[in-house]
Formats: C-alpha cells, structure tokens, sequence
C-alpha cells in the first residue's frame, strides 16, 4: 500500500510544465484575451499583464476608464491599476466554480471608456489537488449470502474527488483478505465503481463478519485519499438477487413541469419468495441535490420532482437507483433524467455607457449609449433580436460579445425635437418569444443657430407733437426658437443722424424689451417722421442678429396760432389805410387779409370773421377767403375814417386765432383825400392859434413832394421793368405755374390774389400817413423775398417833424416793389 501511494515522479515535470505554460501563454484573437490562473491563490495574485494586451502603459488604465464589466455577481478578478496587471480579487475555488467540468473557464469583458470599446477576456482556472478521494459513508454494511457462488460480486460504494483530471480518483485499492478481491469498472458517466468479488467460499459458521478496508486513491502530488470501513456480513441463504428490467433508464422532461410530477417507475423482479422476493427501492450514493431534488417511492421504484427545475441550473441528473430483497441480494440500474429548456426567461439589458446630452451639431455615427443583452436560455430561446423605434434618427450596431452600439443617423435639430425616449426592445426567439424593453433618455444640447426674428418685415408708429419726454412710444418683439444664452434677445438702434443731431439724441430703445422712448418733445413743424433700424441680437456665441425699419411719424397739434401775412403793419406802429371810392358798389373788393398757419390738416384750415367795424353792415368779410367788400354803397353819409377788426381762426382744439386792425378811408381819389384831411376840424383852443399856418404850409410841402415822388415812381417803373425781365430770364422754371401772388412762411404757402388801388390815407396821433398799397400784380408771381420787401417808404422828414406842435403832419409813402 504503500509503494502505491508513492508520488508519480515521472508526472511532475510535465504537470509543472503545462501550468507555467499556461500561466505564460496568453491569446488575444478576435478581440479575446485568455488567460490561465491556479485556482486558490491568494488575493492579488498576478493573471496578466492586462496593459500590455491592449496596447495600453499602466498610467493610461484610469486616464482612459478602463474597467472591467462582468454579468455575474461575483467579482473574481480585479485591475491593478498601479503596474497595469490583472490581478485575483479573491481565493478561487475551481470545484465550487466549475464542478467537475473539464475546463473551467471566467468570462468577462473589459470596457476602455473614452473609445467605447469592448474587449473579451478568458481565463481558464487551472485545478489543483486540493481535494482529497471522499466516501459518502465512513462504514458501510454489506450483506452476502454464505452460498454465494464464487465469483459473486458485491456493489462498494465509490468515492468522489471534486478535482479534475490527473488530481481526480484513479484507483480504488482493498485490504489484504483471503475471501475477497477488488475489480474496478468504468462506467459510461466515466466513474470508476469499485466492486467485493468473491474468490473463496464462505463459512458463516467460521467467520460471520469480514472487516475490510477500501481506499481511493488520485493522482496529484502529493496522492491524496480517502478510506471507508466495510462489514461484510454472511447471511443465510438466498440464492436469487433481485435483477432490473433495463440497466440505465433515461427520462426526458421540460424544465417548467409541476412539483410532484411522476417521472418514471423502475421495474425490478427476484423469483424468490416470501421476504427474500420483497424488493426494497432507495436511491444509492446520492448526492444531497438528488435527494433535495427528487423523491424516490420505496415500494413503488416511482421517481417524482420535489421541488421545480431549472435548465439553466442543471442540464441534467445522473443518479444510481438499487433493489434490495428481503434476504439483503440487492441490484442496481442508473437513471438519467434529461431537462428540457423552455423559454421561461426574458433577455436582459445591462446599460454600459450612456451620453444623456448630445449637441444638436454632431455629425451622424456619433456614439451616444453601449449597452449589452443576455438570454439564460439556450438554442433558439437564448437567441436574440435588438430594435428600436424606425422614425428616429438613431440606428442600433452590433459590437462585439453581444454589445450594441447606439449611434445618430442624421443631423438633429434641437428647434423640432428637444430630446427624444428611445426605446430599445430586445426579443428572443422562443415560442412563445418573450421580450424586454430599455428607455434611453436623451437630450439634445441647443446651438445658436437661429438668429432672432421680428413678427413684421416693417413697422410704423405714430407720436403726437409736444410729447413728453421719456414717453413710451413703440415695442418691437421677437422670436428666437434657441434657449438659453442663445435665446436672450438684446435690442439695439443703429446710427444716424437728424438735422445734424445724432438719432440717439431723439429715441433710445430699451435693450432688454424692445420698448422705445422718446428722449425730448417732438415738434411736427421742425420733424414730421423719423425712419430708423432696429437691430436684434441674441447672446450667442457667435450672436446673430436681424434687421427691421420703423417709421415713426410726428402727429401735429393745433400749437401754431394763424400768422397774418396781409396787410403788413408798418414798423413805426401805424396803422395802414384802404382806399374805398364812394362810387364803389356792394361786393366792391376793398382789401384781403392774408394769413398762414403753421400746422397742418384741420389745424391749418383757416376762417375769416369781422370781428368789430365802427360801421356795422357797411363791410363784410369772407369766411374762407378773407376778401373785404363793401356789404352795401357808400353814402355821403360814411364817415372818412372806417376802422375795421378781422379775426382768423383755424379749427383745431381747441381752435386759435390772430386779429388785424384795418383803417380804411372813403373817398374817390387822392385830393379828395387831402381835401377831407382839410375839413377836418380841430378843437378850438387859445394855445392852437399857429395851428392853420402849420397846416398851409404841409400842405404846400406835401404837393411838392408829391410831384417828386411821381416822378421817382416813373424811374423805379422803368427800372423795376428792366430787372423783372432779367429775372424771369434767370427763373425760366417758374414760367409754367400760373400768376398769382405767392407767400411764403415757415414752409407754408399761400396764393394770394391780387388788388388795384390808387392810395390810401391814415391819420392818428397827430400824424398822418399816406400809403400806396399794392397795385395790381394780376400777372407777377412774388416770392416771399418780394414780400419781405414790402415795407413803407418814409420821405425825409422835415426838421420840425419831431414837434407834438397841432396841425403838423407827417406825411409818408408806401410802396410795394413789382
């Protein structure tokens, strides 16, 4: 026994060599890495230079997120991230892993973050003879007829190593005895069942009970075994064993059949009688998963579930079922009970990486998630199908193991679709199939690339003059379908000038609303409209910004009152005089006033009232021409002197008005005039007594000086002929606009028609004037310089001009220059 315990000295070299060769080789193809590991090192211990593998130095593991991704729940290896080794995280128990698979191997992938890649690694965990050949039972009964034939064999149990190959059970060996011997079969699950073989005949009455001992042995180094105590108890006779009717009896079920379920029945039969041919059922050697799993009837031989099974546990069971009859010859048939798989699992989705923004400017194929799907079930049940929604604008890419990518197929607008739920359904092939489903949240990061935009192409607005300032006057808005910065609307006006004054001097807009203030008082007579840009800008980077015109125009109010053009007051404080003849009929045009307003519309429409006369009924006004004519025919009656008030009024609100005094004087002619002046009587008085001298000799001075000026008048005619007609050689323009006297104020303009009279008189405050009003310019156009021209004519005044003395007159001309 013991040389057979000896190590294999033969062996050991070639079992050192191949775990240093598998601890050295490692494959990478096809994106897999493999590696092979002793099973119960220590934590740390080295596995492989992981770094190297991918291509990687040590340092770039954390800069580029490497790490490892596994669908279990338990972490057998970890990253060293100092020296880039893949190292163990934990002892590794091959035999709790892997059972007795022939190869065990842990499968993982290793994910580098920032290139979203995935690499597949395999390591195959190497067995060591860590576990010593174990029987269930350390002793064991065995009962055997003492005239059993020679050659009769008894079935031992056998042991069971949990280690693999070569540090597995080899061989079984057997204590020295003269009865029996050992015989070693293989069976087809490739267990070695060791079997008592009888080689010489029993004598009960000689020796009742056999000690034996039955050791198993592996082939590790160092051997390690283990030993179970048989009594081989002689009984009477009983000369017929029990005897099944098939060896191995094979059953088929599905994985989702109901607890309780019968399987099968075994059938066995012994021809003997009484208790030698009762047969007794029991499971033999069974493990504690069989017995947990299964219920075996021991009068019956039915095998029934216990509890639910799961294919995705275990494939399969192999389990010994034995026969024993009353007189302890017992037989034994194996049983194998096959699981089906039913599509009784859902496939899975673990989400690896995930982008939860992406920028409306990627480009298509950007990477936004990875994730990977799982399916326990095997064949078509574990097969598996990946989709999403076709109206997106992402697709679905097969990576590697088992991993998808989810990648952009066409340029994303932020402004249509903000952010989008993907949802990803993975379905196997099952029948019936089942499915899962995966949201993806994902936002989509907003660019400026929309400038904003007004509602209108233009806008205009209206402002009454005599604003106040700082009044609100308008507000533009906009839209900007961006968000954020991108949205912020600042408003802004663009440069120019009016009038010379900068246009930030008259509006300013508020940047932030778009509202536009008036920054002084308007006045419609100086500015009727304003034509201005507005700029809208948003806070992008870079800005956009769009254009719009604003027409603001200037509302005019009635602040002009009407200015008298007509008849012009002389600038010594006199008053003028018209000329009326007695002849003179009812509706004799006498005079015009003349009057301008320096507003527009209804504020400039203008109307003429006799507002007071010292005649009442002998003159009257026109409403809307201001034209003076005789109401009625002078009578000898009339006094010389006729003062007269017109009021002009325009109609705004409320309504303005300007009044002119007008003196006319009744009389046919110039000496009529000078005759009445010398019928009018003074007052009498003691210190007047030089009053008629004074007045001859005026009188005299003013004939003389009347001559004069006719003759004067004649040279200025002639004269004025000669410039006219150059003039109208130099203003050939105005040849085609019809005749008509023409004025000219503030940039209003006014017709005015055109009068004959010969002279006219006025007197009061001791002095006298005669005037010559305008003559009859029915064919002239005169221009406002002409009219500015229009002033009296003042002779020189003799030396005593400037006395108050009574009966002195001062006597003056006007003219109007053609």
């Amino acid at each position: 026994m013991v040389d057979s315990l000896r190590p294999w000295d033969c062996r050991e070299p070639l079992l050192l060599f191949f775990l240093l060769g598998t601890l050295l080789g490692v494959g990478n193809g096809a994106g897999q890495i493999r590696y092979s590991v002793l099973e119960e090192l220590d934590k740390g211990s080295f596995v492989g230079n992981i770094s190297k593998d991918l291509g990687l130095k040590p340092r770039e593991l954390a800069e580029r997120g490497v790490r490892i991704i596994s669908r279990g729940k338990t972490q057998f290896f970890s990253l060293n991230l100092g020296s880039g080794s893949l190292v163990t995280a934990g002892r590794i128990d091959r035999e709790e892993l892997c059972a007795q698979s022939a190869r065990c191997l842990v499968t993982f992938n290793i994910l580098v973050e920032n290139k979203m890649k995935i690499y597949g690694v395999e390591v195959e965990i190497i067995d060591i003879n860590d576990n010593s050949p174990r029987f269930r039972d350390e002793e064991l009964k065995v009962k055997i007829n003492e005239n059993a034939a020679l050659g009769t064999r008894l079935v031992l149990p056998f042991a069971r190593d949990p280690d693999v190959g070569v540090n597995s059970l080899q061989s079984y060996q057997l204590s020295s005895n003269m009865h029996f011997s050992l015989d070693v079969k293989s069976g087809t699950d490739k267990h070695k069942y060791p079997e008592l073989v009888l080689d010489q005949p029993l004598d009960r009455e000689k020796e009742a009970v056999h000690e034996l001992l039955l050791t198993a042995v592996d082939g590790g180094n160092p051997i390690l075994s283990g030993t179970t105590h048989i009594r081989v108890m002689v009984l009477d006779a009983n000369d017929n064993a029990p005897v099944f009717t098939r060896p191995e009896y094979t059953v088929n079920v599905p994985e989702d059949i109901p607890v309780g379920t019968r399987l099968l029945t075994l059938t066995a039969t012994d021809p003997d009688e009484g208790v030698n041919g009762k047969l007794t059922y029991s499971f033999r050697n069974e493990e504690d998963k069989i017995s947990e799993t299964f219920q075996l009837d021991s009068s019956l031989g039915e095998i029934s579930t216990l509890q639910p099974l799961d294919y995705e546990d275990s494939s399969f069971y192999l389990m010994e079922v034995e026969a024993q009859d009353g007189g302890a010859l017992l037989a034994s048939a194996k049983v194998l009970v096959t699981v089906q798989d039913v599509n009784d699992n859902a496939p899975e989705v673990i989400l690896t990486s995930l982008t939860s923004s992406i920028s409306e400017d990627c480009l298509p194929g950007t990477v936004i998630a990875l994730f990977s799907v799982h399916d326990s079930d095997s064949g078509e049940n574990g097969e598996i199908s990946c989709s999403i929604p076709r109206n997106l604008p992402f697709k679905l890419e097969k990576s590697v193991d088992n991993y998808y990518h989810l990648l952009t197929t066409t340029a994303l607008d932020r402004e249509e679709t903000a952010d989008y739920n993907i949802t990803v359904t993975v379905t196997d092939r099952g029948t019936p199939s089942l499915s899962t489903e995966t949201h993806i949240s994902i936002k989509v990061a907003d660019i400026n690339d929309n400038p904003p935009a007004f509602s209108h192409t233009s806008y205009s607005t209206y402002i009454p003059e005599n604003n106040s300032r700082g009044v609100s006057i308008f507000s533009v808005t906009t839209q900007d379908p961006d968000s954020g910065e991108n949205a912020r609307v600042i408003y802004s006006l663009s440069e120019d000038t009016l009038q010379g004054a900068p246009l930030s001097s008259y509006v300013s807009i508020n940047s932030d609303t778009g509202v536009l203030y008036a920054l002084r008082s308007f006045d419609y007579e100086q500015v009727r409209d304003l034509q201005l840009w507005v700029t809208a800008s948003d806070s992008g980077n870079p800005p956009l910004s769009s254009n719009v015109s604003l027409s603001l125009f200037v509302l005019d109010q009635n602040d002009n009152a009407p200015e008298i053009l007509y008849p012009v007051l002389p600038t010594d404080g006199s008053t003028g005089v018209e000329l009326a003849p007695r002849s003179a009929e009812p509706g004799y045009l006498v005079t015009k006033v003349v009057a301008v307003d320096g507003d527009s519309g209804q504020n400039a429409w203008l109307s003429y009232r006799l507002l007071k006369a010292s005649e009442p009924g002998l003159f009257a006004v026109g409403l809307h021409t201001g034209e003076v004519r005789t109401a009625r025919a002078l009578q000898d009656r009339d006094a010389l002197k006729q003062t007269l008030v017109v009021a002009v009024q325009d109609h705004g609100q409320p309504p303005l008005l300007a009044t002119v005094t007008l003196t006319v004087a009744v009389a046919d002619s110039i000496p009529d005039v000078l005759a009445d002046l010398e019928s009018i009587k003074v007052p009498s008085d003691p210190d007047d007594s030089g009053l008629t001298l004074y007045l001859v000799v005026a009188l005299a001075t003013v004939s003389c000086v009347f001559l004069t000026f006719v003759i004067v008048l004649l040279a200025l005619r002639l004269k004025h002929w000669h410039t006219s007609h150059l003039w109208q050689a130099s203003d050939s323009g105005l040849a085609g606009m019809p005749t008509s006297h023409f004025v000219g104020v503030n940039d209003v303009r006014a017709f005015l028609q055109s009068y004959s009279h010969e002279v006219s008189l006025t007197a009061g405050s001791g002095k006298s004037h005669i005037i010559f009003p305008q003559p009859n310019y029915a064919d002239t156009l005169i221009s406002g310089e002409s009219c500015e021209k229009s002033e009296p004519l003042h002779l020189p005044e003799p030396n005593n001009a400037n006395t108050e003395e009574p009966g002195v007159f001062q006597v003056s001309f006007l003219f109007h220059e053609e």
